[in-house]
């Protein structure tokens, strides 16, 4: 067996997924800051230039931001969903 740790650290075995925890300062994100910092990482991933590190530091966090985005969609999705069930 190889002793050597996985290259994506903490790495969930039942979900073949990296563990990823919950970042405060992420879901303290508004939906309009999250998307302003996503659009500016793809701006920098896009430009090219950065390392290989530097880039999947990138791509992860831009991963990051698309999700807490996705999620204020979803609250908002939601909170529609049940205006339209409230009778006037």
């Amino acid at each position: 067996a190889c002793s050597a740790p996985h290259p994506l650290g903490n790495y969930n075995k039942e979900k073949h997924m990296p563990e990823t925890k919950p970042d405060p300062e992420m879901e303290a994100l508004s939906y309009e800051e999250a998307r302003e910092q996503l659009v500016h990482v793809v701006g920098r991933l896009e430009a090219g230039g950065a390392s290989l590190e530097e880039s999947l530091a990138l791509w992860e966090r831009g991963e990051a931001l698309a999700k807490r985005c996705e999620e204020w969609l979803e609250g908002a999705r939601k909170r529609l969903a049940a205006a339209r069930d409230q009778p006037l």
